[in-house]
């Protein structure tokens, strides 16, 4: 375990050997940034203070190893750590804490460690003398250039109504697209919504629809709809219908209507088993009643068939009835009914 410190921090590389020849690779790195109290530390205590914050770290890993690890360090003094006779509270808790752990401490040169970027904090770059604007000159230019040049001859020959608050400028119809346009999508505004876009344009222009007309452009503007972060749940994930154990243990109904009259039948009572794909094909005048269909079921699947465990239809009037639901739970038959308007929840039927 390597360990460091610095005024502003410690550190500590974690390493093992292995291979053959045998070399030491990184296991674990650890770096603290050392509170106010911690730098008035002298550069013994600091450095103690690295091994014991790298001893709690990796306590799970050192505390009762088999073998003693080796502790390196480039501060000499603390080889003798274990010679000193009389200690300060501080130290006296520490010493306690190490018992715990069978180590020895070896002094190695800084220059041959590698924990040291762990350890210390670099001074940033200097600024230059003259700080630089954060926003380019033309992006504050260009709107009020705009604004100087094409606003006043357009409304020169336009008399202010008389609603037009004092101090603002009143927009024809003929400009108002393209002033929102310029307070919407501009490079110093990045596209604001509603209520922000018109607080831009109240503050110096006026007109009597502004309020409808900011609405009207920012609820249609491409890039806002595209950005924008969706605010409904998201989809759910698409999996598959679970596959049953026996043949007509899970079915799947359904109608087919509105079919050309055949021999007075213009309806088809679909009834397919998900195992074993075998489809039943009921012949109706019409869309039959709730009780209609479970009568048509009970006779014509469930005689020969067997009661199921599952029935999965749509979202049909005949379905979502209490008396479909009432009898099939009276059978002991769990109803489960497809997601609406996605009829891929039922597909094969």
């Amino acid at each position: 375990m390597e360990v460091d410190a610095s005024t502003t921090g410690a550190g500590a590389v974690l390493s093992q050997q292995q291979g053959n020849p045998s070399r030491l690779h990184p296991c674990a790195f650890f770096s603290h940034k050392l509170n106010p109290a911690e730098r008035n530390y002298d550069i013994s205590n600091r450095e103690l203070l690295a091994i014991k914050l790298a001893l709690e770290e990796w306590r799970h890993w050192l505390e009762g190893a088999r073998h003693p690890f080796l502790v390196l360090t480039d501060h000499k003094n603390l080889e003798y750590l274990r010679a000193v006779k009389r200690l300060n509270p501080r130290l006296a808790r520490w010493a306690l804490f190490f018992t715990r752990f069978e180590f020895s401490i070896s002094y190695r040169p800084g220059s041959k460690n590698t924990k040291n970027a762990l350890s210390c904090m670099f001074a940033p770059e200097e600024s230059p003398e003259t700080p630089e604007p954060i926003l380019p000159a033309n992006l504050i230019i260009s709107p009020i250039t705009w604004s100087q040049e094409s606003l006043p001859p357009a409304n020169a020959s336009t008399n202010t109504p008389p609603g037009c608050p004092p101090g603002s400028q009143y927009i024809t119809q003929a400009r108002r697209n393209s002033l929102i346009h310029t307070a919407h999508t501009s490079l110093g505004t990045g596209h604001p919504g509603i209520s922000e876009t018109l607080s831009l344009l109240k503050d110096r222009f006026w007109w009597p629809s502004m309020a409808a007309d900011v609405r009207r452009y920012v609820q249609g503007c491409e890039e806002c709809a595209m950005a924008k972060t969706p605010c409904q749940l998201p989809s759910g994930k698409l999996l598959p219908l679970p596959v049953p154990n026996r043949p007509w243990s899970h079915l799947g109904v359904d109608f087919i209507t509105d079919l050309p009259n055949s021999r007075t039948h213009t309806c088809i009572f679909v009834i397919v088993d998900r195992f074993s794909k075998a489809c039943r094909l009921l012949p109706l005048k019409g869309p039959p009643t709730a009780m209609e269909a479970a009568e048509l079921l009970f006779n014509q699947v469930f005689h020969y068939f067997g009661i199921p465990e599952d029935i999965v239809s749509d979202r049909g009037p005949q379905f979502v009835s209490r008396v479909w639901r009432a009898f099939f739970t009276r059978l002991g038959v769990a109803v489960n009914l497809s997601s609406g308007y996605h009829p891929q929840t039922n597909g094969q039927t």
